[in-house]
């Protein structure tokens, strides 16, 4: 009796498992039953910035989308970045298509595989400024996981979010100089300058993500000198 009663059970779960694949509803895959392409997400928010919350999601080959929120606005004076706590022109809510270099991209996909598909506790739980929660999730035929943090015991996980905030803070830039190429071409002269300065210290990074911008404001006759020799500058450094 106990032997059928464990061929039975034994069935049963192949056949829910099966069912399962059917459905896509097995971790790694896909709604089409098939192995999930790799993807990264980050899902960053801090009330206290402008924007409050965005998400970047990048794949493998450097393509990925970008989905900024404004819903909340820094208070005039409130500590933040110097992308966000300044008074030049605000970026527009943003929701477009990026693409990074592929070489960041594979150093992005390495730490995610060394780093157990970030299966673990990421965060310190130290009693450090607050930075912003950034929670990373990761989905692809060898599984999924996922982890938040403000601030990880990890180095080379709060060096990945710390790189991938940057990126963000590039494709903001991006947003607003095409808001002042249209509104204001004065202060292009000083976003440039900016921008710039921060690229050398890494506050930006991948100028890949706003290589039409850039191009635009190199090629514009219309723009000051400086503006495009800054942008191509910049686009050099977007591997231009």
């Amino acid at each position: 009796m106990k032997s059928g009663r464990r061929a039975w059970l034994s069935v049963a779960c192949a056949a829910t498992a099966l069912l399962a694949l059917a459905a896509g509803s097995l971790p790694g895959r896909g709604e089409d039953g098939n192995a999930a392409a790799p993807q990264l997400e980050v899902d960053y928010s801090n009330p206290g910035l402008s924007p409050s919350h965005w998400t970047l999601t990048l794949h493998p080959d450097g393509s990925g989308h970008f989905r900024s929120d404004r819903s909340r606005v820094m208070a005039v004076g409130t500590q933040g970045s110097a992308l966000e706590n300044s008074a030049r022109i605000e970026a527009p809510d943003v929701d477009r298509d990026v693409r990074v270099s592929a070489e960041y991209a594979e150093r992005v996909f390495q730490t995610v595989r060394q780093h157990n598909l970030f299966n673990s506790d990421c965060e310190s739980h130290l009693k450090v400024a607050f930075q912003g929660w950034k929670k990373l999730s990761y989905s692809g035929p060898e599984g999924v996981g996922s982890c938040a943090f403000n601030y990880s015991k990890d180095k080379e996980i709060q060096a990945l979010g710390d790189s991938l905030v940057s990126v963000a803070g590039t494709i903001l830039e991006g947003a607003r100089l095409e808001m002042l190429l249209q509104h204001d071409r004065l202060g292009l002269d000083s976003e440039m300058e900016f921008l710039l300065e921060a690229s050398k210290d890494g506050r930006v990074q991948e100028m890949s993500t706003i290589r039409g911008i850039l191009d635009r404001l190199a090629n514009d006759p219309e723009v000051m000198a400086r503006v495009r020799r800054r942008a191509r500058v910049l686009l050099a450094k977007a591997g231009k």
